[in-house]
């Protein structure tokens, strides 16, 4: 028996790097400190429970599996990488390599969920900062659609609530922590599995997150609001806005985590699933519509906070490495996703080239899933048409989809089989060290050898390689 520490753990965004892994001839026996995210990452993933490879279900071959994948890489006229918020930066950057060879739209998991923030960031620009700066320096903590104690067990206690900082000495006493978000949810949401509560707690009606913030934003500004306002349409009382915008303006340094509720999306940590708190788990373009102008506007707000104060704004990203993504296909294409690369070069455009819409419009006749764990959340008729065309999912040991591919290819697990790089919710990149070992490839290794297959399979009529 024998213990691996400094352990990063992909469990959530947070990426804590202080765990010790007990490991006992090749077995998981415990992590420490305790999170109920990451237990059941380790444990879900430490053991195999699919064949290295399959082909319509039937094991076989891994070469044999590369070989007919590659030819129906071939075959495809118009093929979608999809995913890769489940892998680390090698895995990554190998998958945006195929795409740029073949011509594929590659789309990341972030198109289903923070894509509304990150084109309202690329709209109006983030004031953003470390989750160290924060743990270091903010008295003020706010958390706008998110539920912490759900998405981000040990956000509280290592970054934004108890830790005490260089300028924040008294921890927890030092800090005011405030909760915004659904009325009919955010009186039950806590900081940590502890139970811990906010100092202050400020309902907002469903879908009214716009409102809320164009009325902080006037009282900023020192406009009058009248009776038949913004304030009375978005649930929240008129006395706690002007409080919360007096916090704002007096704090030392300030921060605003926000989650998909502020997009109109809600992530439930237990089961995985992406779903709307007012439309059910179907994604649906009024959402996404919206969803963006409400970040947009919070973005600015904390800009415009900056006149008075330092304050900052951050996004709670969620499982694995799915900012890892979209920093990835930036630097190696310019844009965080849903980039087309059928023309030889990239193009940007969410919605067009993003992986739910080109599935329910039936434009792609390949999918190379790179990790399955938001095809649940695609619209009923991007899953039917997803069912219809050949599928290659290369994933996890544990990765249990809820379609049948035509082929696939299970790999080691970053950050418990293989080593990699995976970034932080704040876009810190970290080091995983592997605990325990297994024979299966990476996904790196299992995309790269695609790569080759393709290349010899090509005909001599075909792409100069």
């Amino acid at each position: 028996m024998h213990q691996v520490s400094d352990v990063v753990c992909p469990g959530c965004a947070c990426a804590c790097d202080d765990l010790t892994v007990t490991v006992d001839n090749n077995r998981l026996i415990s992590i420490a400190p305790p999170c109920p995210l990451g237990e059941r990452w380790f444990r879900r993933n430490a053991e195999a429970t699919h064949p290295t490879a399959e082909i319509d279900g039937r094991t076989v071959d891994l070469n044999a599996a590369i070989e007919k994948a590659a030819g129906l890489i071939v075959a495809a006229k118009y093929p979608l990488i999809y995913g890769l918020s489940r892998s680390s930066t090698p895995g990554q950057k190998a998958a945006v390599e195929l795409g740029d060879r073949i011509g594929a739209v590659v789309d990341t998991t972030a198109s289903l969920c923070h894509g509304p923030s990150i084109m309202a960031l690329q709209t109006v620009g983030e004031s953003t900062c470390s989750l160290g700066e924060v743990r270091h320096r903010a008295d003020l903590v706010i958390f706008w659609g998110c539920d912490p104690s759900d998405t981000h067990p040990r956000h509280a206690e290592r970054y934004s609530v108890f830790p005490k900082g260089q300028f924040i000495p008294g921890g927890r006493d030092d800090r005011t922590i405030v909760m915004v978000g659904d009325a009919e949810r955010v009186r039950e949401w806590r900081l940590d599995a502890a139970d811990s509560q906010p100092d202050l707690v400020i309902p907002i009606e469903p879908g009214r997150d716009f409102e809320a913030i164009a009325t902080l934003r006037a009282l900023l500004k020192g406009l009058p609001i009248e009776a038949d306002s913004n304030a009375q349409h978005c649930g929240a009382d008129l006395k706690q806005l002007k409080d919360l915008v007096e916090r704002m303006k007096s704090c030392r340094c300030g921060i605003v985590f926000f989650g998909l509720g502020l997009t109109e999306m809600e992530f439930n940590a237990s089961s995985e699933v992406f779903s709307s708190p007012h439309h059910g788990p179907v994604a649906t373009q009024s959402r996404a519509a919206s969803g963006h102008r409400n970040v947009e506007w919070l973005l600015r707000l904390v800009a415009e906070l900056n006149a008075f104060t330092r304050f900052h704004a951050r996004r709670m990203r969620l499982q694995g490495d799915v900012s890892g993504a979209d920093t990835v296909l930036c630097w190696q294409t310019g844009f965080p996703f849903s980039v087309d690369l059928s023309r030889g070069y990239p193009r940007y455009n969410p919605g067009e080239y993003s992986a739910n819409d080109l599935l329910e419009r039936g434009e792609s006749d390949l999918c190379i899933l790179v990790g399955c764990e938001t095809v649940p959340d695609l619209r009923p008729e991007a899953q039917a048409h997803l069912q219809r065309i050949p599928t290659i999912l290369i994933d996890y040991a544990s990765a249990t989809p809820n379609f049948s591919p035509s082929i696939r290819i299970t790999t080691a697990v970053h950050g418990l089989h293989a080593a990699g790089t995976i970034y932080r919710m704040d876009e810190t990149p970290l080091e995983l060290r592997p605990s325990l070992t297994s024979t299966l490839p990476t996904d790196a290794d299992v995309l790269a050898a695609l790569l080759k297959a393709w290349r010899r399979q090509l005909p001599v009529t075909g792409e100069a390689v």
